[in-house]
């Protein structure tokens, strides 16, 4: 505060009598009241009054510099303590607030300590005419303690104490602009398998099993580099003046990590690995975010080509991205204008070889690209979440296909395949029945069809929708059994109608057939045991055909019984083998499937 016109002025000597002797008596008591340690200066900063507080804060400070008392100079002392342009500056401004030529000043510092740095707040303001100035200094550091915590928590993630992602943009982002720089390299690592610990062994395991990587990881960086943790199992190493071939170096020091086991919650835990992917800038405007996202998609071609690699980034990776974004948006656009088109697999029953249905399979008719096989667009139709849209466009077609197909006298139960995608929005039974109900056919000309694994993601969901189907009479199926770890304790508690062998189980038979059938014939059994019919898909030749017959499979399905057709050609298709040989309506409906080398609809 700046003194006032009709404001007393203090003597020389506050401490000294006189006729201000009051007023200085005055003056001190409030002085000595402040609980920071305050001084009052005259116009020269030379020191009037000291209070209390002061003598408590030059103890507690053990600094004898800060030993000052009435008549000393605090301009001299400042500068004692740190002859520096700041301190300088401050000295410059405490002359001008006696001058009367600004009306307070601030100023932060330090102090050392022997329990570490305490912080003050300086700030000063003129009392009166004189240029008299009274300094108060409060002890700040448990704020700047505070401050300094949140702003190192703001940049580092939390459970490794490793620089997070915005803390790694601005490193990357500095070192990218640095003068006369070397080669820049950033490796971005995935786990291989952590899902599977937090799966099996806990979150709390998990997390300890990331913290001793991050720890693990910053033991094999150079000194110059820099870990960081993106979130979940991510990871990126900032490789200061690093080359590709350095950056492979570096990668194969990282996997080397996970040759020893981890001792997680007593338990030593193996087989997990890395996947990485290494970008580098050379030379040149480069961007933290380009440089990462390069990385990132360098560590997906890794993952994609199995566990445990490393890929080198290209921009050959960056316009097969581009392709993708490009494909997804024309398929968003494709569903609506007709691009899509359904073929038709048959599904033969056993022995005698009868037409009981057929599997819809999916197909692209691409206005440039030609037609496209599901393999080069359903991936992406998850990926942007089409699959359900797409999955309504199929079963609305198959459901008028079959009302078609049997108002011409061919009665057959037509399958489509759903995903656990469809089955999280809660509509399928919804979208069934309105499939249904349009096309005016009766359900059990309708089979769904559900992988083993898509089941496991939601077993409890699935079997609430699968029971209202079946009841209202469309046919439901598990769809590649025994691909994978199939669980008994499902297939139980699903209320499926039929059982569809998995194709790698027939394609054994030509290798390892005595084998192959001993699995084959347990499957069957199995499904037979649950009141569940068996059909054996990937049937591709006469052999085989035949041997799924002898071992009791009730369906089959192949390239052997007959290939994807559009719904014009299976028409004829069938026509000519009934004119063959009689075929009589189907009993019950059945469960189509679709190989891989066709990639049926993964709804």
């Amino acid at each position: 505060m700046a003194g006032g016109a009709g404001r007393p002025e203090l003597p020389v000597d506050v401490r000294s009598g006189g006729a201000s002797g009051s007023h200085a008596v005055l003056v001190e008591a409030v002085l000595d009241a402040l609980p920071s340690p305050t001084l009052l200066l005259d116009a020269n900063g030379r020191i009037l009054l000291a209070n209390s507080a002061w003598a408590v804060a030059t103890e507690l400070l053990e600094d004898p510099r800060l030993q000052v008392g009435v008549g000393d100079d605090y301009h001299a002392m400042a500068l004692s303590l740190r002859d520096d342009p700041r301190t300088r500056t401050l000295i410059q401004q405490l002359k001008e607030l006696g001058r009367g030529e600004c009306e307070t000043v601030t100023f932060d510092y330090a102090l050392p300590h022997r329990g570490g740095n305490r912080w003050y707040h300086l700030q000063a303001s003129r009392v009166d005419q004189a240029g008299q100035v009274v300094v108060t200094h409060t002890d700040i550091t448990s704020l700047v303690h505070a401050q300094q915590t949140s702003a190192w928590q703001a940049r580092h993630d939390h459970l490794t104490d490793l620089p997070n992602r915005a803390h790694l943009h601005e490193l990357i982002s500095a070192e990218l602009l640095r003068p006369d720089r070397g080669p820049v390299s950033v490796l971005f690592m995935d786990v291989d398998g952590f899902k599977d610990v937090n799966d099996t062994l806990g979150h709390e395991v998990g997390d300890q099993l990331l913290r001793e990587l991050a720890r693990r990881l910053s033991k094999r960086t150079r000194s110059e580099d820099t870990v960081g943790r993106l979130g979940g199992d991510e990871f990126v190493v900032l490789c200061r003046d690093c080359d590709v071939d350095g950056a492979l170096r570096l990668a194969e020091r990282f996997q080397s990590t996970f040759d020893e086991p981890f001792d997680l919650a007593g338990e030593a835990v193996t087989g997990l690995s890395v996947s990485i992917g290494v970008a580098t800038a050379d030379a040149g405007a480069v961007r933290s975010t380009d440089l990462v996202r390069d990385a990132d998609l360098a560590m997906y071609a890794a993952k994609a080509a199995g566990r445990h690699r490393v890929r080198v980034f290209s921009p050959e990776l960056r316009q097969a991205v581009e392709q993708k974004v490009l494909v997804g948006a024309e398929l968003r656009e494709a569903i609506d204008a007709g691009q899509l088109v359904l073929h038709y697999q048959p599904v033969v029953s056993l022995p005698g070889g009868a037409v009981y249905g057929a599997e819809a399979l999916v197909r692209w008719h691409h206005p440039v690209r030609g037609m496209l096989q599901p393999a080069e667009f359903l991936p992406l139709a998850e990926h942007h979440g089409l699959v359900v849209p797409l999955t309504r466009w199929v079963l609305r077609e198959v459901a008028q296909q079959a009302a078609a197909w049997e108002r011409a006298g061919m009665p057959l139960a037509l399958g489509v395949n759903v995903s656990a995608a469809h089955f999280a929005t809660g509509t399928l039974v919804a979208d069934v029945h309105d499939a249904l109900d349009a096309a005016g056919v009766a359900p059990e000309r309708l089979v769904l069809e559900l992988t083993e694994t898509s089941v496991a993601e939601d077993p409890l969901r699935a079997a609430a929708q699968f029971a209202q189907l079946r009841v209202a009479g469309v046919e439901v199926a598990i769809d590649d059994f025994g691909s994978g770890f199939s669980s008994l304790g499902q297939l139980v508690s699903i209320p499926a109608g039929a059982l569809k062998l998995d194709r790698s189980l027939i394609a054994h038979t030509a290798t390892r057939r005595s084998e192959a059938a001993a699995a084959i014939a347990a499957v069957v059994g199995l499904a037979r045991a649950c009141g569940m019919r068996s059909l054996a898909e990937g049937v591709e030749t006469a052999e085989q055909l035949e041997l799924v017959a002898e071992l009791g499979c009730n369906h089959a399905q192949g390239f052997h019984v007959g290939r994807p057709m559009p719904p014009d050609e299976f028409g004829r298709w069938l026509d000519e083998r009934r004119s063959a040989a009689a075929d009589p309506a189907p009993a019950a409906p059945i469960l189509p499937e679709g190989a891989p080398a066709d990639q049926l609809l993964r709804a």
